[in-house]
């Protein structure tokens, strides 16, 4: 019998988590309620676009063998939980589409794999002559040694992975014994893996939206700021795992999104610097930066993801809407700049 391959011009294929697994990222271990709230949107959404038929996959046993039997004009790949609902395997997704020869729109599986390497981040950036944090590595494994140099305060994160995984109020320092007791927390959690310490930055935090690709039609959205001013008294202004996946928690509730005010100078140097990182790390369609100041107001680049979240009250389409884009004009954005990427080839 035939096989038959589902194709048309106007056909795209919306790839998410799966429903059905457990969720190993949130502490119930499965989809909560908002994010299953964050798909009906999509789909409300999704509904109301013209000029586009979509079909949403999130049963990832047909990732292997049902895509092989579609040809669409492009893959929106929204699967931000990893292929199994393995946060650890959000590259093994794209590196499916690429080895099926699939048109998609995001990041590739180099530039995840990078970007989730924090150290390398800070490196390369640093070497573009972007501020970043002064930051030193440690393993997690036997006797723990801080590294030498370390000034307090400090902040200690772990070095691969995303949406600010291991991050506590703990992980604010302000001396030795603290980040050892820290740094042996860690280790229970994430044996023999590596945490950065590095010199806390007091400023403000931002995150940087950009949308389209390098040459052609890179924008870079208005910057927002995190507020965390709703956080309980006492605990450090720092966006932690709870504040990105326990929508019942203080550490959510206590966060806000605000338009961040940056005078014009330092907005064109934030600008011309997000501008090149997201051309050296490979990073396609949509991406997003967090900056973090110093004393002084400096903003210093503390993380990139070049796969983020893409749900209707997230850091993207907050920045999208500041730039006037409801979250329709969000999605075809995302759409448009994958396609005439796809489109120059």
């Amino acid at each position: 019998m035939d096989t038959i391959v589902i194709t048309a011009n106007d056909y795209i294929l919306v790839l998410l988590g799966d429903p059905s697994l457990p969720y190993p990222y949130n502490p119930e271990q499965r989809f909560n309620a908002h994010d299953l709230e964050m798909v009906a949107a999509l789909r409300r959404t999704l509904d109301r676009l013209t000029g586009w038929r979509f079909e949403l996959v999130d049963d990832h046993r047909q990732f292997s063998a049902g895509l092989a039997y579609r040809a669409p004009r492009l893959v929106l790949n929204l699967c931000n939980t990893g292929f199994g609902n393995h946060p650890e395997r959000q590259l093994h997704v794209p590196a499916l589409l690429e080895t099926l020869e699939l048109p998609y729109a995001g990041a590739g599986p180099a530039c995840m794999a990078l970007c989730h390497d924090k150290q390398a981040v800070t490196r390369i950036a640093g070497d573009l002559g972007v501020p970043v944090a002064v930051q030193a590595a440690l393993r997690l494994s036997g006797d723990i040694s801080l590294p030498p140099g370390i000034r307090y305060p400090a902040f200690i994160k772990p070095n691969f992975g995303d949406g600010s995984t291991g991050v506590t109020p703990d992980a604010l320092v302000t001396n030795a014994a603290a980040a050892r007791r820290h740094c042996h927390r860690l280790a229970e959690r994430f044996p023999g893996g590596w945490v950065l310490i590095e010199h806390y930055l007091p400023g403000p935090e931002y995150s940087v939206g950009l949308i389209g690709n390098p040459g052609t039609d890179l924008s870079v959205l208005p910057p927002l700021e995190l507020d965390f001013s709703g956080l309980p008294p006492g605990q450090p202004p720092i966006l932690t795992e709870a504040a990105k996946v326990a929508p019942d928690s203080a550490d959510w509730q206590g966060v806000a999104l605000r338009p961040a005010e940056l005078d014009s100078e330092r907005l064109a140097v934030l600008r011309g610097d997000v501008s090149r990182v997201f051309e050296r790390l490979g990073c396609r369609d949509y991406a997003r930066m967090d900056y973090r100041c110093d004393g002084a107001g400096t903003p210093h680049l503390i993380d990139v993801n070049p796969h983020p979240m893409w749900g209707f009250d997230g850091m993207m389409a907050t920045m999208a809407g500041y730039a006037g884009h409801d979250y329709a004009a969000f999605i075809e954005l995302v759409i448009d700049a994958a396609s005439r990427r796809l489109e120059a080839r």
